[in-house]
């Protein structure tokens, strides 16, 4: 049986569709990504994604097979010789739809079909990876000169508190007064004691 095997016929017969995938697929390989309708990303992502598995198996079998569907064989060998080895420990999913908007025109919805290991990916994410490093190293010298700016604050504070400290004596005198006037009465009462 060969149910749900129709696809997409986008408005073609099946020679034209069939070269349009190829056209699409083709450009996908060669540029790492291209920016076509909603409906054709969706209709050649999936052969695209086959032939880098055809890419990744590297036989000559694949490699002809390749060839009869993409139909360039400048683009197979960059499919094989470049593309197909970034997704070598990829087991599927080497292609994304970026949704853009709708075209000016006739408001046609837009996507960007990209490579998921794409050149300019993978050097944004190798940035990101040395930058990492660089920002923790950048957080913990912030840390650092937060803390030396909070001591210097505080040898302020202790600077400020010899008042404090000046006023603070005299609290300690008075108790130490109150100290003082304690014995006097406890010296009147034992005296009181006597008298009895």
């Amino acid at each position: 049986m060969r149910h749900q095997r129709t696809g997409k016929k986008l408005g073609r017969d099946a020679a034209h569709r069939k070269a349009l995938y190829a056209n699409l697929a083709g450009a996908l390989i060669e540029h790492g990504r291209i920016r076509t309708t909603v409906t054709k990303a969706k209709a050649v992502k999936p052969l695209a994604e086959q032939m880098i598995t055809l890419g990744r198996r590297g036989d000559l079998h694949a490699r002809r097979q390749a060839t009869a569907v993409l139909r360039s064989r400048d683009v197979v060998h960059k499919l094989f010789a470049e593309v197909a080895p970034r997704f070598k420990d990829r087991p599927g999913g080497y292609a994304r739809i970026v949704r853009i908007g709708p075209r000016a025109g006739d408001a046609a919805e837009m996507a960007y079909l990209e490579l998921v290991d794409e050149e300019y990916v993978a050097a944004q994410r190798e940035e990101r990876a040395t930058a990492a490093p660089a920002v923790v190293d950048e957080l913990a010298e912030e840390q650092v000169d937060e803390e030396e700016a909070e001591e210097p604050v505080a040898e302020a504070d202790e600077d400020d508190e010899p008042g404090a400290d000046e006023d603070e004596p005299d609290q300690d005198e008075e108790p130490a007064d109150e100290a003082d006037a304690e014995p006097e009465a406890s010296a009147d009462e034992p005296a009181e004691d006597d008298k009895a």
